[in-house]
């Protein structure tokens, strides 16, 4: 397994894609956040193919941080189901992956 991740969550709003990065950041669980958007999201749910506009956040962080920021993004999102999805990253510079360590350890 890699030791660095990107997590991927969509959220219904900008301003909730904005309160998930800053909560995240803030809480050091990740190093920095990434919010893209609007997408239009297809899935189903309750039954029926739904579409709806999301916005996107990448999150960057360690492997190990992943269970704190997994359960971080379910206190504070608004959906019964977030998509917390985790990435590996299969290569980086080691500059960057270095400030991602330092920027996520407890």
């Amino acid at each position: 397994m890699s030791d660095h991740i990107e997590v991927r969550v969509t959220a219904g709003s900008p301003e909730e894609a904005d309160r998930l990065a800053g909560t995240v950041v803030g809480r050091r669980l990740a190093a920095c956040a990434q919010i893209a958007g609007p997408i239009t999201s297809v899935y189903w749910w309750d039954g029926e193919v739904n579409r709806s506009q999301e916005w996107l956040v990448l999150f960057k962080t360690t492997a190990e941080r992943f269970g704190d920021l997994s359960g971080c993004v379910r206190e504070v999102h608004s959906y019964d189901v977030p998509e917390i999805i985790a990435v590996p990253v299969a290569m980086g510079s080691g500059d960057y992956l270095s400030w991602i360590d330092r920027e996520t350890t407890p």
